[in-house]
């Protein structure tokens, strides 16, 4: 009796695995992947100046968003009716930093909103009140 013959095996190539799905934005629906919009039509058309804006500058809406108005410059019209951050405003609306400085440039110089330097709290807390909390601490 003979023993029954191998065959050789050979290498089999795989089909390429398919592609990965685009990654989705936390959040994100099939929609907002198909109807993306690019960062310069939301800044719109202007001569590429912008206002001296850091992340902690505080936007103050000065009246109510013109008909007129972009939806994203109508939300931060409506969002700063009490101050904002720049950084505060650029997360709510799911826009980078860049894109907003812009838009809140267009929005200073059309006088629709006021932008103002954070309110600084005192280097050290006045004397008088440490000591206060101090004797209150005592009498417990």
């Amino acid at each position: 009796m003979t023993p029954p013959r191998r065959k050789r095996r050979r290498p089999q190539h795989l089909p390429a695995p398919p592609p990965p799905p685009p990654a989705r934005p936390e959040g994100g629906s099939d929609s907002e992947l198909r109807n993306l919009e690019r960062l310069y039509t939301i800044a719109g058309p202007g001569d590429g100046g912008r206002a001296e804006l850091d992340l902690v500058t505080l936007i103050v809406a000065r009246s109510a968003p013109p008909p007129s108005a972009s939806p994203e410059a109508a939300a931060v019209l409506r969002l700063c009716t009490a101050p904002l951050s720049v950084a505060e405003l650029s997360a709510y609306l799911n826009l980078p930093f860049s894109a907003m400085t812009v838009l809140i440039t267009e929005l200073i110089t059309a006088e629709l909103v006021q932008a103002r330097a954070p309110i600084v709290r005192q280097a050290l807390p006045d004397r008088s009140l440490l000591e206060a909390v101090m004797h209150g601490l005592q009498r417990l």
